[in-house]
């Protein structure tokens, strides 16, 4: 059995309070993870055309007031 497998396992076996519990904890690792590997990609400049492309869209009035 692989340790994927055995986590889904284990998660279907949860109660209904433990689940809600692991789910809150799950979603709050996972948008960390995803800002961290976003700061990473600002950091090294991947982001940096986006930016650009963004900032040339508004200069340009190619944009919409939220």
């Amino acid at each position: 059995m692989t340790t994927i497998e055995e986590i889904k396992e284990a998660v279907a076996q949860l109660s209904s309070d433990d689940l809600a519990v692991f789910r809150t904890w799950f979603a709050e690792f996972d948008w960390q993870v995803w800002d961290e590997q976003l700061e990473r990609d600002v950091a090294s400049g991947r982001l940096d055309i986006l930016a650009d492309e963004a900032l040339q869209d508004f200069s340009q009035g190619r944009t919409n007031p939220l």
